[in-house]
């Protein structure tokens, strides 16, 4: 649901599934342009950066990217392509009221979703044609402000990625750092301070206007049941642009880090420093709480800890010791639960779809999930989870089959031998013991290779 930021720069640069196209594609994009509201140049009062934001390349680019991560409604209920119809007609005056600074967005829609540890995340979500404006603003703003970020920063940028700051950190390990100063934040985003935000903003951006209009997202406030809840401070998952703002505000705290040549690893909130000794972690900690606290943010204790790197997790990631005093990285046990209960659950036996089915829908989450775990240096783990996963898919094809005969039948034109076929039938409703003996001779891995299954070894 969160808007997956495109890359920065000039419309004309592509990159990944958001290739941009030539700029008369006009299905893709917003709506067809008034000759005097195009690409001309606004009105004056209007700043460098809003006038290449309004620009017609640019708001194409961002319209692509908008419809490429699909989302839901915002408060208005309208899907992408109901806000494409209109825009069609009210464009125009939409932009006119971006370049007088009188453009209001409307609040975003609360959602909630639950976290695995029970609790929930707020996420807020804009309607689509706010979440075009932000996009469009993002691929001006980024260019501008991402140059000046800490090295140290991973989240949210382009080129950048989680794997690059797990490889931070098992370097710092690797070089003797093994203690971590390990702060989680309290509900970050939703504790995000609207004046010191934008007064960080204000340094880097010379446009009244841009700065007014992201204001006004700020305080457009969020919609629950009907009701428009304002907010002083916050800045809801879901926009484009939050991860940005994000990082304008926590790269302070990188500054003052790398200024005492620290090691650490950031990803959004996620920060994690790296130092040699318990005592050096408690001075880091200390350091963390009076910068923290300057920004108006709260460090969540119970969650936060100075301690071994190798009893902490970063990122879904722990990190172990191999052979040669080597440090490697292997998926979290907590992540490998969180895995399995998954699998559980788009794998349940009661829920009357054939195998194609089952496999149809464990597919992508299986590819997302061993892509973003790559860097796990575990091969026992995931041979151990590929046995698992078949196992499981065996006891459910069997529950398909039902009765001793169907099971006979089918096994028989899978190419089971006599033996072999009348055994599995006879002990039919002992799903999950009858799929882990003479079954495996059967729907080998070959056979579920053939299925579509993907093998995490």
């Amino acid at each position: 649901m969160r808007q997956m930021p495109g890359r920065p720069g000039r419309a004309g640069v592509a990159r990944g599934e958001a290739k941009r196209e030539a700029a008369s594609d006009e299905a893709n994009g917003p709506p067809h342009e008034h000759p005097g509201t195009g690409s001309a140049r606004p009105k004056a009062g209007a700043g460098p950066v809003l006038e290449a934001t309004l620009t017609r390349e640019n708001l194409q680019a961002a319209w692509k990217r908008v419809k490429a991560n699909k989302g839901a409604a915002g408060v208005d209920g309208l899907d992408i392509e109901q806000t494409a119809q209109e825009l069609r007609t009210r464009w125009p005056g939409i932009r006119q009221a971006l370049l007088a600074g009188t453009y209001r967005p409307a609040p975003v829609r609360r959602v909630m979703i639950p976290k695995p540890d029970g609790s929930q995340r707020e996420l807020g979500i804009p309607t689509v044609q706010d979440r075009l404006i932000q996009q469009a603003l993002l691929q001006v703003l980024q260019p501008l402000i991402d140059p000046s970020f800490s090295d140290h920063s991973h989240g949210f940028r382009p080129g950048r990625r989680a794997h690059d700051a797990v490889k931070a950190a098992r370097a710092y390990v690797q070089s003797g750092k093994r203690v971590v100063v390990d702060v989680d934040l309290s509900k970050f985003f939703d504790r995000v301070n609207h004046d010191i935000l934008m007064e960080r903003l204000q340094r880097r951006i010379q446009d009244a206007a841009v700065i007014g209009l992201i204001r006004a997202y700020l305080n457009a406030g969020i919609m629950d049941g009907g009701v428009i809840i304002e907010r002083q401070q916050g800045t809801p998952q879901g926009g484009p642009l939050s991860p940005l703002l994000a990082n304008v505000l926590l790269d302070e705290v990188d500054k003052a880090l790398e200024a005492r040549g620290y090691g650490f690893a950031r990803y959004a909130d996620d920060c994690n420093v790296y130092v040699g000794s318990i005592k050096a972690g408690q001075r880091v900690m200390a350091l963390l709480r009076r910068l923290y606290a300057g920004l108006k943010l709260q460090i969540n204790e119970a969650k936060s800890a100075i301690a071994s790197a190798f009893g902490r997790k970063f990122l879904g990631y722990a990190l172990w010791v191999a052979k040669g005093r080597e440090v490697k990285c292997a998926v979290d046990r907590k992540a490998l639960a969180d895995f399995k209960a998954r699998i559980r659950q788009l794998t349940r036996r009661s829920g009357g779809r054939s195998m194609e089915q089952v496999v149809g829908r464990l597919r992508p989450y299986l590819l997302g999930w061993k892509a973003y775990f790559g860097l796990a240096q575990t091969p026992k783990v995931w041979r151990e989870l590929d046995e698992w996963l078949r196992h499981r898919l065996r006891a459910i094809q069997l529950r398909h089959w039902k009765r001793p005969a169907t099971m006979y039948r089918e096994l028989k034109a899978l190419g089971a031998g006599e033996a072999a076929a009348r055994r599995v039938a006879a002990n039919g409703r002992c799903w999950w013991r009858n799929s882990d003996r003479l079954l495996k001779t059967v729907l080998t891995i070959a056979y579920f290779d053939r299925l579509g299954v993907p093998r995490l070894s």
